[in-house]
């Protein structure tokens, strides 16, 4: 087919999809398309790269990365600020019960003090806050529910049709080559794995979504609806396919495998239950990765050290500057200690090793940049996080459910790819999950006022109020889904 052909159809099929996922029952604030931007640019490339305005070979991209870059980031960070004061009763609300997190942002910017490059640092540390403060624009929307589902497919009708698009009739920009000169699909990314995280947050959101919309049978326009979210899931397995990024495989099934076995009816209302699951699933992945690792590495396409990773982390471990505080916030990979670390690959007859910025590994790389301190923080996160998602799953279990199947997947991703880091869809939605199950467990979660046929403003709740409505404004158990949904309920009390 010609790629003109194509592309028109490509766009017909992208304005197609938007047209049947349209609904006018539902008004979420137009602050999200800040995030909605955002995250097009950073599940896809920079600005820069798309203008073909990146630094030219040889600068040191590290240090300077590019103006137009950072004045887009700049202007979304500054008009998400501006919203969050305006919702400044929610956002401290959000904030408050997010203490993990907010002291983890803290000691950040605590670290730009001992960083190799401080004013670099400081910069990075700027570009980081754009991370919560987008969640923060999501999960105070009056509708955040709607909103959540809202920006996952207007981000998946965008990049998922695109980077097919791009891989089957624009190979010079679709298609590359990973550092050992195999050929690789990249879509609207740079880096297979890149695109195969895209692909990831798109499809557990949109998988829950089709399931939510199998099992509430009174949502209005559900076949539409349905038709539109099952085309995105097919995108979604197809690009899972063409990426061949095996971590970001095996998070969806994990994650996919979360949202259904939380949906049971033998799991609903019961944690001690999820709590058992999320303990085998542990269980089970950490005995298979120390004691079976040969085999599961195998599985995944993989040879027996990781394709390569242990010989990586074990010279980024002795080029360590600090094993405490870290070499600073973002600023290991532009210290003098990795010098230290490519002289030891090219002694074991690493070619290039110059190309590594990251440490394939997210736990290392908080090590290497944040120290023990680091790690740490990063552990209260999770631990943290995930009770907020058990918390969340009594309240909610539909909710709470997805919240653990971003929270547990991006705990294992992290085991074979750096994703605690800035401008990483696994970080941010790992952030957002987060934010929105202590939300939902100190029930500030905002929430859809049924009845109507419209929707009024999120109310304010303390943690002793139930998120139920009473039970006079609901009339079957199908409509208490459909509130926690975030979709029109019944109009009956």
């Amino acid at each position: 087919m010609n790629p003109s052909l194509a592309t028109l159809i490509c766009a017909c099929g992208i304005v197609g999809l938007f047209y049947l996922n349209r609904d006018n029952t539902i008004r979420t604030s137009k602050a999200l398309w800040l995030p909605v931007t955002y995250f097009w640019i950073i599940g896809s490339r920079p600005v820069s790269a798309w203008l073909g305005m990146t630094p030219a070979t040889g600068r040191n991209v590290q240090l300077e990365g590019s103006p137009l870059d950072a004045a887009i980031f700049g202007v979304l960070l500054i008009a998400a600020i501006a919203v969050l004061i305006r919702r400044s009763k929610r956002a401290l609300a959000f904030i408050t019960v997010n203490r993990p997190i907010l002291v983890f942002f803290l000691y950040c910017l605590i670290s730009v003090a001992w960083s190799y490059h401080p004013d670099v640092a400081c910069k990075r540390w700027i570009k980081s806050i754009c991370d919560p403060a987008m969640c923060l624009v999501i999960v105070t929307d009056p509708q955040p529910v709607a909103a959540l589902k809202r920006l996952i497919s207007r981000v998946g009708f965008l990049l998922l049709p695109t980077s097919v698009l791009l891989i089957k009739y624009y190979e010079w920009v679709g298609r590359g080559y990973t550092p050992d000169g195999q050929p690789m699909n990249t879509g609207v990314t740079v880096f297979k794995n890149l695109l195969g995280v895209t692909v990831l947050v798109v499809s557990l959101c949109t998988v829950w979504h089709v399931i939510t919309l199998l099992r509430v049978r009174n949502e209005p326009n559900r076949g539409r609806h349905l038709l539109a979210q099952g085309t995105l899931l097919t995108f979604g397995v197809a690009l899972f396919a063409m990426a061949d990024s095996k971590t970001s495989i095996a998070c969806f099934v994990l994650g996919f495998g979360l949202i259904l076995a939380t949906g049971l009816s033998a799991v609903k209302g019961r944690p001690a239950r999820v709590h058992m699951l999320c303990f085998l699933i542990f269980l089970t992945g950490g005995l298979a990765l120390f004691f079976g690792g040969s085999a599961v590495t195998h599985a995944m396409g993989r040879a027996s050290n990781f394709s390569g990773r242990t010989d990586i982390w074990a010279a980024l471990i002795e080029a360590a500057p600090n094993a405490v505080v870290g070499a600073g916030f973002e600023s290991f990979w532009i210290s003098p200690n990795v010098l230290e670390f490519q002289r030891t690959l090219r002694s074991e007859g690493w070619w290039q090793p110059e190309d590594l910025n990251e440490a394939h590994d997210g736990y290392l790389e908080v090590y290497l940049n944040l120290g023990d301190v680091g790690v740490f923080l990063i552990l209260w996160i999770l631990i943290s996080g995930y009770r907020s998602a058990v918390a969340a799953f009594r309240r909610s279990p539909s909710l709470g459910g997805l919240m653990l199947a971003y929270i547990i997947p991006s705990a294992f991703y992290n085991m074979t790819e750096a994703g605690f880091r800035m401008l990483d869809l696994v970080w941010t939605f790992l952030l957002l999950a987060i934010i929105s199950a202590n939300g939902i467990a100190a029930g500030i979660f905002g929430s859809e006022t049924p009845g109507t046929g419209t929707y009024g403003a999120a109310r304010m709740m303390p943690a002793s109020t139930k998120l139920m409505p009473d039970r006079k404004t609901v009339r079957t158990v199908q409509d208490e889904a459909t509130w926690f949904a975030g979709t029109r309920a019944s109009n009956t009390r």
